[in-house]
């Protein structure tokens, strides 16, 4: 997820609302970024709580070998959900994943449900500070704990 380069094919225009089934209510970005769109869909929304959170349910195709979720999958929802859970940090600007430190604690399956919440660490003036956890919704085990930091850039434009 790139957060909020000011093209008219930006990201963050994107974002649509679910209406209907299991995801009402729910948001996504349908065709902002190619791998997210080819690995979620992935959805994100504010909770009771005033909460950024994200969810996708696991399918069959997000399995490794072994029938558990792939790790690339779930640092691939990871990603997406960091640029969800700074979003107001990183509003109006570019940004890109700087580093990225992952644990991976447990994993879920076919048909679980997959859920990040996080906070902002810290907002500065070109990096933002980023933590969460991954939890199977279904099975109330977390799966993962990361932390990243997000580089505000200047976009640039294709030649």
């Amino acid at each position: 997820m790139d957060g909020g380069e000011t093209l008219d094919s930006n990201y963050a225009s994107k974002l649509t609302v679910v209406t209907e089934g299991e995801w009402a209510g729910w948001s996504f970005y349908p065709g902002g970024d190619p791998f997210e769109d080819l690995a979620g869909p992935f959805y994100c929304r504010v909770d009771e709580q005033g909460r950024r959170i994200c969810a996708f349910r696991a399918e069959r195709r997000h399995m490794n070998g072994g029938m558990f979720m792939h790790g690339g999958c779930v640092m691939t929802f990871a990603d997406f959900s960091l640029f969800w859970i700074a979003r107001d940090a990183i509003e109006g600007q570019s940004s890109v994943t700087a580093t990225f430190n992952a644990e991976f604690v447990g994993s879920c399956g076919v048909g679980d449900r997959v859920e990040c919440i996080g906070e902002v660490v810290k907002a500065g003036r070109s990096m933002v500070f980023v933590r969460g956890i991954i939890s199977n919704a279904s099975g109330g085990e977390p799966m993962m704990s990361f932390s990243s930091v997000l580089k505000k850039t200047t976009r640039r434009l294709p030649t």
